[in-house]
């Protein structure tokens, strides 16, 4: 079977650790899994309250609303240029993990320390999965590469001169560049799409509206970019019946055509990484990358806290779930998710303290 393939669900290894966490005497405040707390904006909210009547099955390209407003954030906010096409999807999750099946991927490269959903696509298509660093100039000959950037779990924000060497690897192999950007907003610099100056072909990005906008609960993304790439992928789709809900599309305008409100959410993300930074170092933590995205990637200096499980240990005690970096490749590190009420993440940093 397929699913004997795959590798173990990672979160099924934190039970113990959410068992002690939870038993622990202290409030649970769970720092794994990096889902969003903070309602969903009122505004979002009362869009979708107007549109319930829904009969009618939802376009596979979207309504010629969602369609306009997905072109005109694509240019004002990413700073899309030349010819390009906008594609609604269900969640960025399930993007990842099909397109190397939609595409027929024979080799897929994907960042080393990473999200696990890009191996997972590569090994659900059958695909070789190539793990490799974020300099393209070492990248091997592949069909398709996934950049990240701010990365998840790192938060690792890639520079200009990498994502323009990526570009040009993609077209001295003419494969299929795809940039997971769901983070953009939360500390990144440029779309990968900006940089590419109008030429589109063979790239795509992917956005969420997930941690942006809080609405992961209604699986909201889409992909921008490469016109032919766009339609093939569509194509696909249609086939697949996989179509955002009407209400989710609604949903998607509104929230697409107020920015503010995501500036907003970014501040308050700033907010607590820079508590929970502080009194980290203060413990004798030490941080790589974590300048963007929502993720805080660290790990100790003291000989019994090497390694990553026993760090979440560390954690638990105090009633925090945090992730080891084992999911992501990287077993002395921890991942540390700023998706918490403000009140709940105060209390960490008293817990750190003590």
């Amino acid at each position: 079977m397929k699913s004997q393939s795959l590798p173990d669900f990672p979160w099924d290894e934190l039970k113990p650790f959410s068992k002690i966490a939870q038993t622990s005497g202290f409030d649970f405040v769970d720092l794994s899994q990096g889902t969003p707390v903070d309602a969903t904006p009122d505004f979002i909210q009362s869009a979708v309250s107007k549109k319930l009547n829904a009969p009618g099955y939802p376009l596979t390209a979207g309504s010629s609303e969602l369609v306009e407003t997905l072109r005109k954030f694509a240019q004002e906010i990413l700073g899309v240029k030349g010819e390009f096409d906008v594609l609604p999807i269900i969640g960025s999750k399930e993007f990842i993990a099909w397109l190397p099946s939609v595409l027929e991927s024979k080799n897929v490269l994907y960042p080393r320390i990473s999200y696990p959903t890009y191996l997972v696509g590569a090994k659900i298509a059958g695909s070789n999965a190539i793990a490799v660093d974020s300099e393209p100039s070492s990248w091997p000959v592949a069909d398709l590469a996934w950049l990240n950037s701010p990365a998840n779990p790192t938060g690792e924000v890639l520079s200009d001169q990498v994502l323009l060497n990526a570009i040009n690897w993609a077209r001295k192999n003419n494969a299929v560049l795809a940039s997971d950007e769901c983070y953009l907003h939360f500390g990144g610099k440029k779309s990968i799409l900006e940089l590419a100056n109008g030429n589109n072909e063979n790239i795509i990005a992917v956005h969420s509206l997930s941690k942006s906008s809080n609405m992961a609960g209604y699986r909201a993304a889409f992909v921008v970019g490469d016109a032919n790439l766009i339609a093939e992928i569509r194509q696909v789709r249609k086939h697949a019946g996989m179509m955002v809900p009407t209400i989710v599309q609604t949903a998607m305008v509104a929230a697409l055509s107020n920015f503010a409100h995501v500036k907003n959410q970014a501040a308050i993300y700033e907010m607590r990484r820079k508590k929970l930074l502080s009194v980290l170092i203060a413990a004798g933590f030490i941080i790589e990358h974590s300048e963007a995205a929502i993720y805080i990637w660290c790990k100790h200096s003291a000989d019994n806290l090497k390694e990553d499980l026993k760090i979440v240990e560390w954690f638990a005690k105090k009633g925090v779930l945090v992730t080891p970096g084992r999911f992501y490749g990287a077993s002395e590190f921890i991942r540390i998710a700023l998706t918490a009420t403000d009140n709940q993440i105060d209390q960490v940093v008293e817990r750190i303290k003590s």
